[in-house]
């Protein structure tokens, strides 16, 4: 038994982000690799696979979705997230599958919401998950069972309600034996999750098979599952590496090398860095070591956490074996100054006073870096630091020799 869900794309063609002062109109068209040839070439069958990095909705968030309920009149409970994350969607929606990692457990609509260390975010960022184009979330991560079997299921739950896949945690064992298979333009798909621990939480004695916990037999295994269930292709969501390190940690190096040369995994896509890492292709299989944040606001901002990145993947078929042509598109969160916080500062002379400036950023939005610069109304500071996280980010994806076999960016730097 398995579940062979059909995926069918909902195509964005123009969107107005709700930037302020970043007002911008994002279009599907005109943005290179995505409107032209992003679908790929070849003598058979093509997909095409949009994937990004952790969504954590901190209170900052929550805060600004309350505000943007308070002007868009839409959400549930006075929440609405969806300006927040609207200028990724253009990119989100055209892909023929697109695939979130969800971090923390969902909660209820009207709270209380917990942060770190033990998250409980609303459950309205799940119906602006499935809004921009998301089609399945993995779910495994260090924060699954922060409150045990019961935030487990209420997650799962609510992503069915928003129409989301999901995989990595389960309600029942036979659910976590039962691979995630889903028709993409007619091939079988499989997504499998795993993460390499979950805090100070242990694992239920009397339910084993509540998370996916990472070792290279069980997913061998979940491989295998997914294989006799018909999935022709098979991608790794994985939670690893080390936090706030942009190059991936010698245990990440190897385990790539051990899913790369003793299973069939297609492609691996990392999160929990918070950052982003690189791309490297292994024995002929991507890694994509960590995709940072897809939007998260942590306590203290370090800028790198603030850019994230989406990968885009074309797996075409040639010789009755599946090729993947691997894009990046770099995302970056846009927040306001922390002004109390700044005040604060232990560094700031006596007596010193903060001040908005004109050109700051006045809500959290999420961007498209590529977009933005080329169609967003900015300051010369604003596209500054745009120029500065598609650059860094660009950098770090390349860093492991990732451009000689082929990665470059989907949506050109515009000059």
């Amino acid at each position: 038994m398995y579940q062979d869900i059909p995926v069918t794309r909902r195509r964005s063609r123009t969107l107005l982000t709700l930037l302020t002062p970043l007002a911008l109109t994002a279009s599907v068209a005109g943005c290179g690799p995505l409107g032209d040839d992003a679908d790929g070439k070849g003598d058979g069958r093509t997909f095409t696979v949009a994937a990004a990095g952790d969504i954590l909705m901190h209170p900052e968030l929550i805060d600004q979705a309350s505000k943007d309920a308070k002007r868009t009149g839409k959400g549930v409970a006075g929440l609405d997230f969806g300006p927040v994350m609207a200028g990724i969607k253009p990119v989100i929606s055209k892909a023929d599958l697109a695939i979130c990692h969800m971090e923390p457990v969902l909660g209820k609509p009207n709270g209380p919401f917990e942060s770190y260390p033990n998250f409980l975010v609303p459950p309205q960022v799940a119906t602006t998950i499935k809004d921009i184009g998301y089609d399945t979330c993995s779910t495994a991560s260090n924060h699954a069972l922060d409150h045990g079997y019961e935030g487990v299921k209420r997650t799962l739950d609510t992503l069915d309600a928003a129409g989301v896949k999901h995989t990595g945690t389960f309600r029942t064992k036979r659910e976590s034996l039962t691979p995630l298979v889903m028709d993409v333009k007619g091939v079988k798909v499989a997504q499998i999750s795993f993460a390499y621990g979950f805090n100070a939480h242990e694992m239920p004695a009397d339910k084993p098979w509540l998370a996916n916990q990472t070792d290279l037999g069980r997913i061998k295994a979940a491989e295998q599952r997914a294989r006799k269930a018909g999935a022709e292709v098979v991608i790794l969501s994985l939670h690893w590496g080390r936090e706030q390190q942009p190059n991936p940690t010698v245990p990440q190096l190897t385990f790539a090398r051990e899913i790369a040369r003793k299973t069939g995994i297609d492609l691996v896509i990392g999160h929990h860095a918070h950052v982003v890492q690189p791309m490297e292709k292994v024995d002929g299989t991507w890694i994509a070591y960590g995709l940072g944040n897809q939007v998260a606001r942590h306590n203290v901002p370090m800028g790198l956490t603030e850019e994230g990145v989406i990968g885009w993947f074309t797996f075409t078929e040639r010789d009755g074996k599946w090729e993947v042509e691997p894009r990046y598109e770099p995302t970056f969160l846009a927040i306001p100054p922390d002004l109390e916080n700044d005040a604060n500062d232990a560094n700031a002379p006596d007596g010193a006073t903060v001040a908005a400036s004109a050109d700051d950023v006045k809500d959290y939005r999420l961007l498209d870096v590529a977009t933005a610069l080329r169609e967003g109304d900015l300051t010369d500071r604003q596209r500054a630091r745009l120029r500065l996280a598609f650059k860094r980010t660009e950098g770090t994806l390349l860093n492991r020799g990732a451009a000689k076999d082929g990665l470059k960016a989907l949506t050109s730097l515009p000059e």
